[in-house]
């Protein structure tokens, strides 16, 4: 498992930054609220949904994404660091078709106060291919939109780092 505070091989990492004109709180219980969660989690046109959120560290999470057509897409981890309103660390692996699981990547998200809303800065690491990474990058991206329309706001974004 890669470290997201320590590796300096960033070349597999998705990082996105973006600005919501919501509070910390708001948004961290956004990523920590089951029943929050499942309004806006997913790509465009996904259902998600949970089947468990213990957001403190060693907790585990595991939700379904339901696609347009029905195709069934699910994901589970364990909680690593839980420091509300202002960090989340977990673990991120897709259940395969095989039984087994995809390889595990690391998620962080740090939320920081500004100009009175919320600068959230996701990385997710330890991709093994840039093809992994791109389709992250696509899900990702329309789920933070989901996220801003769900809170309310239009988010200052995309940010790329």
């Amino acid at each position: 498992m890669t470290n997201p505070e320590t590796d300096t091989d960033n070349t597999r990492d998705l990082v996105l930054v973006r600005r919501f004109d919501a509070p910390c709180d708001l948004v961290f219980r956004a990523w920590t609220d089951p029943k929050a969660l499942a309004q806006w989690c997913g790509p465009h046109g996904f259902k998600a949904v949970g089947d468990r959120l213990e957001a403190w560290p060693g907790g585990r999470h595991r939700a379904c994404l339901i696609a347009p057509d029905g195709e069934e897409h699910w994901v589970g981890g364990k909680y690593l660091e839980v420091e509300p309103p202002h960090r989340l660390v977990f673990t991120h692996a897709w259940e395969l078709a095989t039984g087994e699981n995809s390889p595990e990547t690391v998620v962080t998200i740090t939320f920081r106060e500004s100009d009175g809303g919320t600068e959230m800065t996701f990385r997710q690491s330890g991709f093994d291919s840039a093809s992994s990474l791109e389709g992250h990058e696509a899900g990702w991206s329309q789920s933070l939109e989901r996220l801003s329309v769900f809170l309310g706001t239009e988010s200052e974004g995309p940010n790329h780092v």
